[in-house]
């Protein structure tokens, strides 16, 4: 598959407005293993090749087991995850997933009971954050691993 254009430099000041927003989230009140997660949770719900690609290396580099990297398409089945992480799970996929009824009072009830209001509210940014990159890579078809020279991604080791 071919890139169909380079939006970062096609739009270079909504880009570079994009990666301050991202940064933000980076400083939220969510820990570094749960942005990750999440990350690569919500790219593979979009089959984001790019961003997977990316958010797994970026999970390594950051010290997440590559074990629970991989259990992350079956997180409901695997015992390698806690409460705190299923429940932000959960939340990632009601938020990148819309169903017509929106998000589940279930959902919802069990994601307060692992996080604050302020963590809930960072976490839907972590979320929408993620599913805005998606949505640019899918669309323009970023080919996976195409900067990781430049971005510090091949410290991963992961060829």
């Amino acid at each position: 598959m071919t890139q169909r254009l380079d939006y970062m430099q096609q739009s270079s000041e909504l880009f570079k407005k994009l990666i301050d927003f991202n940064y933000l989230v980076e400083r939220s009140s969510i820990e570094a293993s749960i942005r990750d997660l999440v990350a690569v949770r919500a790219s593979q719900l979009n089959v984001c090749g790019f961003c997977v690609d990316m958010h797994v290396k970026q999970a390594k580099i950051h010290g997440e087991r590559e074990l629970r990297i991989h259990h992350l398409a079956v997180w409901r089945e695997s015992p390698l995850f806690n409460p705190r992480e299923r429940a932000a799970l959960a939340w990632t996929e009601a938020l990148t997933k819309l169903s017509e009824q929106g998000v589940p009072d279930e959902i919802y009830e069990r994601v307060r009971t692992q996080l604050s209001e302020k963590e809930i509210s960072d976490l839907s940014f972590v979320v929408a954050a993620t599913n805005a990159w998606n949505r640019l890579n899918v669309g323009f078809r970023m080919v996976p691993g195409a900067h990781d020279k430049a971005w510090g991604l091949d410290k991963a080791k992961l060829d």
